[in-house]
């Protein structure tokens, strides 16, 4: 069973060759244990009707592909938006291999990452050894300026203290007093990976400004701070910073990994790229006022800037779509006092020149989709000014003020009607409502995939197509680098939706002489 080298194949189709289909039928038939073709069969049926799906829908005791991730992973993402910052999670090497390698493959890059090893004598005893030869090895090793420390679930169960722990390495000379070591607890076995960038984000504010606030006025830097969220578009952060600049606001962007997950292949390797400085944070409270583009997995980062740095945070919705954007820039044209640009205004032109040549094919078509709560909140939104019509909304990590904030949305436009919108659900769960109440495409993560090829098992009339937007997305490239946010977001999924649409038309008239009376060169 070899390969040639001269024609090296990859899975598939080399196991769809002969000697592999073989291969597998006996270790099948042998070692598997399975029941008849025929009996699988009638289970997934089964799976597929209203019958099981409310039997699914009573689940408590189980989840199947959550559609979020845990709290680490959204540290580690808001440390490397800093300058020369090493993410250090406090807890065994397996986490940190994971969170890893969920980066590698959504950004295609290498991601820095470090934990303490954490093993059995760490989980009985505590982790302040690990942490104090961790700290100093990071350190001396990697060359950051700044180590920001975050935990897992072992940590936490066993109840180790960051703060007691960073200072007794502090004086104990593993590193020095003045090195910046912020730090958050981030259990993994609540919340998600929201809120553990939410988490993480409140413990770098924290550790630079708490304790220094008494010569800081609000506005004396002439600066809008704004804060991203947990967010993997890279272009979402240029776009940003465009919009800004376009309208002569001096920007202050609070965590910014779009250079470290975007860096050009030109010989050298770079482990720090890019980000926020520690200047920036620390000057942050001296800011006209702070904005957080997703404001519902913000709370905690909200409290403190409040509180704190006495910022008047505006109740705003995440920037995307035609309104949201609208308000968005309004109300950074209230804060700083800079007018709208005409090349802002041009470019809402053409976003609405846009929504006006898609209307046809977008109008009355329906979607399922799935997410993050804010982003999920703006798509919906664009959805219903497009004319579109979502059906099935689900947020795993949402909670009940979301959703009622949801249903309130939906209920303002005759586009959001029919929608069911459920928190603390699952792909599962999503499986069974598409199955129960087809809607035209699916919106969401690579994971969706899975549903998509069950559907289509089912029969072609009953397959929903998979529009990839979220995260992550591991199964295309590239796609990380788009853009979702302001009018140019707005632009991009309006392209990615209507295509989506006319490949699907053309996917279902290719019949020749049979279908293809619908097969035209112009949509």
């Amino acid at each position: 069973m070899s390969q040639k080298v001269e024609d090296i194949k990859p899975s598939y189709p080399l196991f769809r060759e002969q000697e592999y289909v073989d291969l597998l039928a006996s270790k099948r038939e042998q070692f598997e244990e399975v029941h008849s073709q025929e009996k699988i069969e009638e289970v997934f049926q089964w799976t597929t009707t209203e019958e099981y799906k409310e039997l699914n829908f009573q689940r408590q005791a189980l989840t199947v592909n959550p559609a979020k991730a845990c709290q680490p992973l959204g540290a580690v993402l808001c440390s490397l938006g800093f300058e020369k910052t090493l993410p250090y999670v406090h807890g065994s090497q397996g986490c940190v291999a994971y969170f890893r390698t969920y980066f590698n493959r959504h950004f295609k890059e290498p991601v820095a990452c470090v934990s303490d090893s954490m093993t059995e004598d760490a989980a009985v005893f505590g982790g302040q050894s690990n942490m104090k030869d961790g700290l100093e090895n990071a350190k001396a090793m990697y060359k950051p300026e700044m180590i920001a420390v975050s935990t897992t679930c072992m940590a936490e169960v066993i109840g180790d203290d960051l703060n007691a722990f960073i200072s007794n390495s502090k004086n104990e000379g593993h590193i020095p007093q003045e090195f910046p070591t912020p730090f958050a607890h981030t259990p993994s076995f609540v919340g998600s990976h929201t809120t553990g960038w939410d988490n993480m984000f409140e413990g770098i504010a924290r550790y630079f400004t708490l304790n220094y606030m008494e010569d800081k006025e609000v506005g004396s830097n002439g600066k809008l701070n704004i804060v991203p969220g947990f967010e993997t578009y890279l272009g979402n952060y240029r776009v940003i910073r465009r919009m800004m600049s376009d309208m002569g606001v001096s920007l202050s962007l609070l965590s910014d990994p779009s250079e470290v997950l975007d860096t050009p292949a030109d010989g050298q390797y770079r482990m720090y790229e890019g980000g926020t400085t520690l200047d920036e944070i620390k000057d942050a409270p001296n800011a006209f006022n702070t904005i957080f583009l997703q404001p519902w997995q913000s709370d905690k980062s909200k409290k403190y800037v409040t509180n704190t740095w006495h910022h008047e945070v505006p109740k705003l919705s995440i920037p995307m779509g035609l309104e949201w954007t609208d308000e968005f820039l309004m109300k950074v044209s209230e804060i700083t006092g800079q007018d709208i640009p005409e090349v802002l205004a041009t470019e809402r032109g053409r976003l609405v020149d846009m929504m006006t040549d898609s209307h046809t094919w977008l109008h009355g078509k329906k979607y399922a989709l799935w997410g993050d709560p804010d982003f999920v909140m703006g798509m919906s939104k664009f959805l219903l000014e497009l004319g579109a019509e979502p059906t099935h909304i689900l947020a795993n990590n949402a909670n009940k003020r979301w959703k009622k904030a949801m249903d309130a949305i939906l209920a303002e436009s005759p586009y959001g009607n029919d929608c069911e919108v459920h928190i603390g659900k699952d792909l599962w769960h999503m499986r069974s409502l598409v199955f129960t109440n087809k809607p035209d495409f699916m919106i969401g993560n690579s994971y969706g995939k899975f549903i998509q090829r069950d559907t289509l098992h089912k029969g072609k009339e009953h397959e929903v197509p998979l529009i990839r937007i979220g995260f992550p997305i591991f199964d295309r490239h590239h796609l990380h680098r788009q853009t979702t946010l302001g009018y140019e977001g707005a632009m991009q999924i309006l392209t990615t939706l209507v295509n989506a649409v006319l490949e699907r038309l053309d996917d279902d008239t290719r019949g020749m002489q049979t279908t293809d009376y619908n097969y035209d060169l112009v949509r």
